[in-house]
């Protein structure tokens, strides 16, 4: 197990992020004395003798899309190496624990679960039992700081094959992505993250961040996304990293993700990001219900999202909202009163046009998984999710027809403003409202930064 390639770390898709998925175990194993080998799927090839090579190889599944892209993987990985251990590791794979031990996966882990990682390794190379390396859900997930390395990057695709920002001046920067926390304190009931890490979050060092930080901007990047679930989880360590990242790189801007809650109350802290380099921040509005708000235990309400629209303003810094409009409470005119009300206050250029398609999931474990408002159709397990029904047959009609749309215009490579604008006449129409005349934003309006590939899940 000590040879070259003898792991094989594999990922498939980081919204279309450098892979932490990889370089972060990859520290942890080359710090222990194993030798894996990566590809990164999202950008490279399957190499058949990279893995016909491999006795372990370990696939990355932070996400829902990567998850349902790892299983497809795992399969081609059995086809050319029936013999090897497979294995799961990331934020998906103990929510779907049962799921992937009958695709054949020995090991499923999450959360905290480098030095686990590390461990597996040492129990494949003894041939131990591996039982224990099969964590269900997130009562057995390790939720602890660990002693972190630094990310190991070397012989891994550039910054220049990943997503991008997109300045106002119309200049893209290459970008890197770095995490300065994990897991988070909140309990939103549609996220998946409080069934791992039970909200609970860990911090790393800022010395290991700006250390992974400065790697990527010795191979290009100009950009950095802090790809923490909520940079401001802990302020103080927020502000030491942003602090301790614009005086090394005074000319690398960042963007992070908060939920609005803290962008309300912690406007200070805000504005000292914005000062610091902040080019952007992204936040989970989700809704402009506030029944659908409290469903969702967001913690907010439609009056905090709107002024953490504010709050960033002032600070220099647009919010780009994720939004949810299609949930079992989300009525049309909820829909009709979102688009109205982001391009009444001169928003829609901040929106990424595939927020307004996104319907809810209920991957299993899920704090909303037994809901008895949600109208539940079963298990959907080539989707990795509960299907559910809206009590409007408008809105399960509207959703595949604004998705398509969606896909349609990004194919096209058209300006999101235009998409969007074929998206607010769909809701329109559905709603029975007249839509023929769609008010298209001023210049100066559309300017706002952005990443080149859409945030998503």
């Amino acid at each position: 197990m000590r040879g070259d390639g003898d792991i094989l770390l594999l990922s498939t898709y980081e919204l279309g992020h450098a892979p932490h998925g990889l370089t972060l175990p990859r520290a942890f194993l080359e710090r222990s004395g194993f030798r894996p080998a990566c590809i990164d799927l999202a950008v490279e090839p399957l190499d058949a003798a990279r893995v016909r090579a491999a006795r372990l190889v370990l696939l990355s599944v932070p996400m829902h899309t990567a998850l349902r892209l790892g299983l497809e993987a795992a399969a081609r990985v059995r086809a050319l190496n029936p013999g090897a251990v497979i294995g799961f590791h990331g934020l998906y794979a103990p929510l779907h624990a049962e799921l992937l031990v009958e695709a054949g996966a020995a090991a499923v882990l999450g959360g905290e679960c480098e030095e686990a990682i590390v461990d597996l390794a040492r129990a494949v190379e003894r041939g131990e039992d591996l039982a224990p390396f099969v964590w269900r859900g997130g009562a057995a997930a390790r939720i602890e700081r660990l002693a972190y390395p630094v990310p190991s990057r070397a012989g891994l695709p550039s910054p220049a094959r990943y997503a991008r920002l997109a300045a106002p001046d119309g200049d893209e920067r290459l970008a890197g992505y770095v995490e300065a926390t994990r897991g988070c304190k909140h309990l939103c009931r549609h996220c998946p993250i409080p069934a791992v890490y039970r909200g609970r979050f860990v911090a790393v060092p800022a010395e290991i961040v700006l250390a992974d930080v400065a790697q990527q901007v010795a191979a290009g990047a100009r950009h950095v996304t802090f790809g923490d679930p909520d940079f401001l989880n802990g302020p103080t360590h927020a502000l030491r990293v942003a602090r301790a990242l614009h005086a090394r790189f005074p000319d690398v801007g960042f963007d992070f993700t908060a939920k609005v809650e803290h962008l309300v109350g912690q406007p200070d802290v805000v504005a000292e990001l914005g000062g610091l380099g902040a080019v952007f921040v992204t936040s989970a509005v989700e809704s402009l219900s506030d029944r659908v708000l409290e469903k969702l235990a967001k913690g907010h309400t439609r009056a905090d999202a709107l002024r953490a629209f504010d709050v960033c303003a002032a600070a220099g810094l647009p919010l780009r909202p994720s939004l949810l409009p299609f949930t079992p409470w989300s009525t049309l005119q909820d829909l009709v009163d979102l688009v109205d009300v982001l391009e009444a206050r001169g928003l829609l250029g901040h929106v990424d046009p595939v927020q307004l398609s996104i319907r809810l999931l209920v991957p299993p474990g899920s704090l909303l998984e037994h809901d008895p408002d949600i109208a539940f159709e079963g298990l959907d397990r080539a989707a990795l999710t509960w299907r559910w029904r809206h009590p409007d047959p408008r809105m399960d009609a509207l959703q595949p027809r604004i998705a398509a749309e969606v896909e349609a215009g990004a194919a096209r490579g058209e300006p999101p403003l235009e998409t969007i604008a074929r998206v607010r006449s769909l809701v329109l129409a559905a709603a029975g409202l007249p839509h023929e005349h769609v008010r298209v934003l001023a210049p100066d309006q559309r300017r706002v930064p952005r990443l080149t590939e859409s945030w998503f899940c």
